[in-house]
């Protein structure tokens, strides 16, 4: 296959704090940089604009549908969809350029590495947590269950690795990672009630964060990651307990 031109999306809503680094770390890779936010009341825009972003706005109705109105719009059919806290490493760059080179495969995964609280997390199941970013979207659309989504495939596409890691910078304190797993869990619970998902046992409630902790913790080595690593898996496994709780009293007609 010969060069391709690439789409970079990113999807928006007041990220100013974010938004100068993850473009720029686009510039060297993509031959248009789509930015669709979602009525943002800071400086997301100007700065998007000032990087030589196109910019569209589409009211926000939930992260995939988002995301795929998103690659619909690109200009181009090979797509590298990033959210505006990530940014392209140097290697992850030159192994993009290789790709639009001329690329072996429809569909890359890319290793994603976590800076949380301002320490790099490598275990805890977080890392390496290869997700698919860049593919050809005539093959796959972005699918899973809000907020939690991933890049679907059509059957028989097999995805490829790609060198180098995509630099997550997420959570700056702790309040704000349990401010998040708060509205996520309350969107993860409205999901699963709307599919007609039934409560689980009591005993479960117990028993699925406990397994979450550890298997985060002991088996994929978060405890090799120190007070951070505990914090991460700590709160991966109470996030699981919020998301069932809430669950529970969506199924009882209350409110959460």
């Amino acid at each position: 296959m010969s060069n391709i031109k690439l789409s970079a999306v990113v999807i928006t809503f007041n990220e100013e704090s974010n938004i100068r680094r993850c473009l720029t770390s686009l510039q060297p890779v993509a031959d248009e940089i789509l930015v669709v936010d979602s009525f943002s009341t800071d400086n997301t825009r100007a700065i998007a604009e000032e990087l030589g972003a196109r910019i569209m706005t589409h009211t926000f109705e939930g992260h995939i549908q988002q995301k795929n109105y998103a690659i619909d719009q690109a200009s181009h059919d090979f797509v590298l969809s990033l959210d505006a806290d990530e940014e392209l490493t140097s290697e992850l760059q030159g192994s993009i350029l290789d790709v639009k080179a001329g690329p072996r495969h429809a569909a890359y995964r890319i290793s994603r590495l976590t800076s949380y609280c301002g320490h790099w997390i490598h275990h805890c199941g977080w890392y390496p947590g290869r997700k698919i970013r860049l593919w050809d979207r005539k093959t796959g659309r972005w699918g899973g269950v809000n907020p939690h989504d991933t890049v679907i495939l059509d059957e028989g596409t097999e995805p490829a690795n790609l060198k180098g890691d995509l630099l997550h910078y997420t959570y700056h304190t702790l309040g704000e990672h349990i401010t998040q797993m708060n509205k996520f869990s309350d969107i993860a619970a409205r999901e699963a009630h709307k599919r007609g998902k039934k409560t689980i046992p009591l005993w479960h409630l117990f028993l699925y964060p406990a397994f979450t902790f550890f298997r985060n913790y002991i088996v994929k080595a978060g405890i090799l990651d120190g007070y951070y690593g505990f914090i991460v898996c700590r709160n991966s496994a109470y996030y699981r307990f919020l998301k069932y709780s809430k669950l529970a009293e969506l199924n009882k007609g209350k409110e959460i």
